[in-house]
Protein backbone atom coordinates (compact mmCIF):
# COMPACT_ATOMS: atom_id res chain seq x y z
CA UNK A 1 0.00 0.00 0.00
CA UNK A 2 3.10 2.44 0.78
CA UNK A 3 4.01 1.92 -2.19
CA UNK A 4 1.09 2.60 -4.29
CA UNK A 5 0.73 5.77 -2.30
CA UNK A 6 4.03 6.76 -3.15
CA UNK A 7 3.61 6.26 -6.90
CA UNK A 8 0.53 7.81 -6.88
CA UNK A 9 1.52 10.82 -5.27
CA UNK A 10 4.38 11.04 -7.72
CA UNK A 11 2.18 10.31 -10.69
CA UNK A 12 0.28 13.47 -9.66
CA UNK A 13 3.29 15.93 -8.93
CA UNK A 14 4.60 14.55 -12.40
CA UNK A 15 1.25 15.73 -14.06
CA UNK A 16 1.23 19.12 -12.11
CA UNK A 17 4.81 20.00 -12.16
CA UNK A 18 5.68 18.27 -15.28
CA UNK A 19 4.17 21.45 -17.88
CA UNK A 20 5.95 23.45 -15.85
CA UNK A 21 9.59 22.18 -15.88
CA UNK A 22 8.83 21.90 -19.91
CA UNK A 23 8.03 25.41 -20.31
CA UNK A 24 11.53 26.69 -17.59
CA UNK A 25 13.58 24.25 -19.59
CA UNK A 26 12.32 25.36 -22.84
CA UNK A 27 12.70 29.20 -21.74
CA UNK A 28 16.39 28.86 -22.33
CA UNK A 29 16.26 27.24 -25.20
CA UNK A 30 18.04 29.51 -28.29
CA UNK A 31 15.67 28.02 -30.93
CA UNK A 32 12.06 29.18 -30.97
CA UNK A 33 11.09 25.51 -31.17
CA UNK A 34 8.79 23.86 -28.65
CA UNK A 35 10.37 20.23 -30.31
CA UNK A 36 13.51 20.15 -30.24
CA UNK A 37 16.23 22.42 -27.64
CA UNK A 38 18.96 23.96 -29.69
CA UNK A 39 20.83 25.09 -27.17
CA UNK A 40 21.18 26.58 -23.72
CA UNK A 41 20.74 30.62 -24.16
CA UNK A 42 19.30 33.78 -22.23
CA UNK A 43 18.69 35.57 -24.71
CA UNK A 44 14.53 35.23 -24.41
CA UNK A 45 15.14 36.65 -20.91
CA UNK A 46 17.08 39.61 -22.41
CA UNK A 47 14.34 40.18 -25.18
CA UNK A 48 11.98 40.86 -22.28
CA UNK A 49 12.82 44.11 -21.99
CA UNK A 50 12.26 45.28 -25.80
CA UNK A 51 9.00 43.87 -25.35
CA UNK A 52 7.49 47.24 -24.24
CA UNK A 53 3.87 45.81 -24.42
CA UNK A 54 4.64 42.74 -21.97
CA UNK A 55 6.67 44.99 -20.06
CA UNK A 56 3.76 47.43 -19.49
CA UNK A 57 0.87 44.62 -19.35
CA UNK A 58 3.89 43.43 -16.16
CA UNK A 59 4.07 46.99 -14.57
CA UNK A 60 0.06 46.84 -14.48
CA UNK A 61 -0.03 43.49 -13.08
CA UNK A 62 1.90 44.57 -10.89
CA UNK A 63 0.89 48.13 -9.22
CA UNK A 64 -2.65 46.50 -9.24
CA UNK A 65 -1.23 43.34 -7.31
CA UNK A 66 0.57 45.53 -4.86
CA UNK A 67 -2.41 48.43 -4.39
CA UNK A 68 -5.09 45.54 -3.85
CA UNK A 69 -3.24 43.45 -2.14
CA UNK A 70 -2.37 46.41 0.40
CA UNK A 71 -5.78 47.63 0.96
CA UNK A 72 -7.56 44.51 1.13
CA UNK A 73 -5.21 43.61 3.68
CA UNK A 74 -5.76 46.91 6.18
CA UNK A 75 -10.03 46.47 5.27
CA UNK A 76 -9.70 42.77 5.77
CA UNK A 77 -7.99 42.96 9.32
CA UNK A 78 -10.19 45.65 10.36
CA UNK A 79 -13.33 43.41 9.01
CA UNK A 80 -12.25 40.26 10.77
CA UNK A 81 -11.81 42.51 14.37
CA UNK A 82 -15.31 44.21 14.04
CA UNK A 83 -16.28 40.47 13.34
CA UNK A 84 -14.65 38.80 16.08
CA UNK A 85 -16.12 41.63 18.12
CA UNK A 86 -20.16 40.65 17.70
CA UNK A 87 -20.96 39.14 20.42
CA UNK A 88 -24.51 37.68 18.72
CA UNK A 89 -23.49 34.16 17.27
CA UNK A 90 -26.32 34.09 14.75
CA UNK A 91 -25.19 37.64 13.66
CA UNK A 92 -21.58 36.53 13.19
CA UNK A 93 -22.57 33.89 11.31
CA UNK A 94 -24.53 35.58 8.98
CA UNK A 95 -21.44 38.04 8.70
CA UNK A 96 -19.34 35.34 7.55
CA UNK A 97 -21.42 33.60 5.43
CA UNK A 98 -22.31 36.57 2.95
CA UNK A 99 -17.87 37.39 3.71
CA UNK A 100 -17.76 33.89 1.98
CA UNK A 101 -19.68 34.48 -0.71
CA UNK A 102 -17.03 35.83 -3.30
CA UNK A 103 -14.96 32.54 -2.56
CA UNK A 104 -18.01 30.37 -3.47
CA UNK A 105 -19.29 32.06 -6.18
CA UNK A 106 -18.00 31.76 -10.37
CA UNK A 107 -15.46 33.47 -11.38
CA UNK A 108 -17.26 34.45 -14.19
CA UNK A 109 -20.04 35.53 -12.87
CA UNK A 110 -18.36 38.26 -10.27
CA UNK A 111 -16.82 39.33 -13.31
CA UNK A 112 -20.15 39.81 -15.66
CA UNK A 113 -21.66 41.20 -12.27
CA UNK A 114 -18.86 43.66 -11.42
CA UNK A 115 -18.56 44.75 -15.49
CA UNK A 116 -22.41 45.71 -15.73
CA UNK A 117 -22.67 47.52 -12.06
CA UNK A 118 -19.30 49.58 -13.22
CA UNK A 119 -20.49 50.66 -16.45
CA UNK A 120 -24.34 51.51 -14.88
CA UNK A 121 -22.46 54.21 -12.49
CA UNK A 122 -19.92 55.52 -15.54
CA UNK A 123 -23.21 55.93 -17.51
CA UNK A 124 -24.69 57.09 -14.35
CA UNK A 125 -22.35 60.16 -13.71
CA UNK A 126 -20.85 60.36 -17.40
CA UNK A 127 -17.92 58.97 -17.75
CA UNK A 128 -15.88 58.56 -20.94
CA UNK A 129 -14.63 55.20 -19.94
CA UNK A 130 -16.58 53.03 -17.61
CA UNK A 131 -13.70 50.55 -17.50
CA UNK A 132 -10.25 51.02 -16.21
CA UNK A 133 -7.38 50.84 -13.95
CA UNK A 134 -10.05 51.69 -10.49
CA UNK A 135 -12.51 49.27 -11.83
CA UNK A 136 -9.59 46.63 -12.02
CA UNK A 137 -8.66 47.47 -8.78
CA UNK A 138 -11.65 47.37 -7.21
CA UNK A 139 -12.66 44.15 -8.54
CA UNK A 140 -9.55 42.56 -7.28
CA UNK A 141 -10.08 44.42 -3.56
CA UNK A 142 -13.17 42.51 -3.79
CA UNK A 143 -12.73 39.01 -4.54
CA UNK A 144 -9.28 39.54 -1.99
CA UNK A 145 -10.93 40.74 1.21
CA UNK A 146 -12.18 37.21 1.92
CA UNK A 147 -9.51 35.73 1.71
CA UNK A 148 -7.46 37.73 4.16
CA UNK A 149 -10.36 37.90 6.60
CA UNK A 150 -10.24 34.11 6.68
CA UNK A 151 -6.45 34.21 7.19
CA UNK A 152 -6.65 37.37 10.23
CA UNK A 153 -10.01 35.54 11.54
CA UNK A 154 -8.18 32.19 13.25
CA UNK A 155 -5.18 34.34 14.75
CA UNK A 156 -8.25 36.61 16.16
CA UNK A 157 -9.75 33.85 18.01
CA UNK A 158 -6.49 32.27 19.20
CA UNK A 159 -5.49 35.73 21.23
CA UNK A 160 -6.41 35.59 24.75
CA UNK A 161 -9.26 38.03 24.87
CA UNK A 162 -8.17 39.05 28.17
CA UNK A 163 -4.78 40.69 26.67
CA UNK A 164 -6.52 43.81 25.64
CA UNK A 165 -8.35 43.85 28.85
CA UNK A 166 -5.01 43.78 30.68
CA UNK A 167 -3.23 46.60 28.73
CA UNK A 168 -6.59 48.83 28.96
CA UNK A 169 -6.48 48.54 32.90
CA UNK A 170 -2.79 49.14 33.04
CA UNK A 171 -3.31 52.88 31.46
CA UNK A 172 -3.27 52.04 27.21
CA UNK A 173 -5.60 53.63 25.36
CA UNK A 174 -7.71 51.27 22.99
CA UNK A 175 -6.23 52.17 19.61
CA UNK A 176 -2.38 51.16 21.72
CA UNK A 177 -3.53 48.17 22.97
CA UNK A 178 -4.75 46.88 19.63
CA UNK A 179 -1.37 48.00 18.51
CA UNK A 180 0.94 46.89 21.14
CA UNK A 181 -0.83 43.50 21.88
CA UNK A 182 -3.26 42.07 19.40
CA UNK A 183 -1.75 43.22 16.25
CA UNK A 184 1.94 41.29 16.83
CA UNK A 185 -0.91 37.96 18.06
CA UNK A 186 -2.16 38.07 14.41
CA UNK A 187 0.50 39.68 12.56
CA UNK A 188 1.14 36.21 11.25
CA UNK A 189 -2.12 35.67 10.24
CA UNK A 190 -1.98 39.45 8.16
CA UNK A 191 1.37 38.18 6.59
CA UNK A 192 -0.92 35.17 5.42
CA UNK A 193 -3.53 37.19 3.89
CA UNK A 194 -1.36 39.28 2.28
CA UNK A 195 0.97 37.24 0.45
CA UNK A 196 -2.43 35.18 -0.56
CA UNK A 197 -4.34 38.43 -2.17
CA UNK A 198 -1.27 39.52 -3.82
CA UNK A 199 -0.41 35.84 -5.52
CA UNK A 200 -3.74 35.78 -6.53
CA UNK A 201 -4.39 39.58 -8.22
CA UNK A 202 -1.35 38.64 -9.94
CA UNK A 203 -2.46 35.39 -11.21
CA UNK A 204 -6.59 36.36 -11.89
CA UNK A 205 -7.12 36.51 -15.18
CA UNK A 206 -11.05 35.62 -15.65
CA UNK A 207 -12.02 39.23 -13.29
CA UNK A 208 -9.61 41.34 -14.83
CA UNK A 209 -10.87 40.43 -18.52
CA UNK A 210 -14.61 41.78 -17.67
CA UNK A 211 -13.13 44.93 -15.92
CA UNK A 212 -9.81 46.02 -17.83
CA UNK A 213 -11.09 48.26 -20.08
CA UNK A 214 -7.75 49.21 -22.16
CA UNK A 215 -6.19 48.70 -19.07
CA UNK A 216 -4.63 45.45 -19.33
CA UNK A 217 -2.62 43.25 -17.27
CA UNK A 218 -0.22 40.77 -17.92
CA UNK A 219 -2.54 37.33 -18.33
CA UNK A 220 -5.09 39.27 -20.55
CA UNK A 221 -2.08 39.95 -22.91
CA UNK A 222 -0.97 36.88 -23.15
CA UNK A 223 -3.97 35.41 -23.83
CA UNK A 224 -4.39 37.76 -26.41
CA UNK A 225 -0.94 36.44 -27.87
CA UNK A 226 -2.33 33.03 -28.05
CA UNK A 227 -4.61 34.20 -30.54
CA UNK A 228 -1.94 34.33 -33.09
CA UNK A 229 1.21 32.70 -31.41
CA UNK A 230 3.09 32.36 -28.69
CA UNK A 231 6.79 33.26 -28.43
CA UNK A 232 9.53 31.73 -26.25
CA UNK A 233 9.61 35.10 -24.16
CA UNK A 234 6.67 34.36 -22.48
CA UNK A 235 7.90 31.51 -21.39
CA UNK A 236 10.94 33.65 -20.18
CA UNK A 237 8.01 35.80 -18.05
CA UNK A 238 6.09 32.91 -16.92
CA UNK A 239 9.32 31.39 -15.53
CA UNK A 240 10.08 34.79 -13.59
CA UNK A 241 6.50 35.27 -11.93
CA UNK A 242 6.53 31.31 -11.44
CA UNK A 243 9.73 31.81 -9.46
CA UNK A 244 8.43 34.90 -7.66
CA UNK A 245 5.50 33.07 -6.61
CA UNK A 246 7.47 29.99 -5.45
CA UNK A 247 9.62 32.43 -3.28
CA UNK A 248 6.58 33.83 -1.48
CA UNK A 249 5.00 30.66 -0.94
CA UNK A 250 8.23 29.48 0.93
CA UNK A 251 8.05 32.52 2.79
CA UNK A 252 4.65 32.28 3.79
CA UNK A 253 5.82 28.56 5.02
CA UNK A 254 8.64 30.09 7.40
CA UNK A 255 6.24 32.74 8.62
CA UNK A 256 3.71 29.81 9.67
CA UNK A 257 5.90 27.17 10.90
CA UNK A 258 7.79 30.16 13.34
CA UNK A 259 3.74 31.02 13.78
CA UNK A 260 3.15 27.70 14.83
CA UNK A 261 6.73 27.00 17.05
CA UNK A 262 5.78 30.29 18.64
CA UNK A 263 2.40 28.62 19.65
CA UNK A 264 3.34 25.66 20.76
CA UNK A 265 6.36 26.78 22.87
CA UNK A 266 3.26 29.31 24.52
CA UNK A 267 0.99 26.55 25.40
CA UNK A 268 4.17 24.35 26.67
CA UNK A 269 4.75 27.36 29.21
Amino acid sequence: MKILSRIYIALILLFLYAPVAVMIIFSFNSSKSVWSFGGFSFQWYAGLLNNTTMITALEHTLIIAILSAVISTVLGTAAAVGIDALKNKLLKKSVMTVTNIPMMNADIVTGISLMLLFIFFGNLFGARESLGFFTVLIAHITFNLPYVILSVSPKLRQTDPHLPEAALDLGCTPVSAFMKVVLPSISTGIVTGFIMAFTLSLDDFVISYFTCGHYQTLPIVIYNMTKKSVTPDTYALSTVIFISVFVLLILYNIVQSKSDGRQRKEKAV
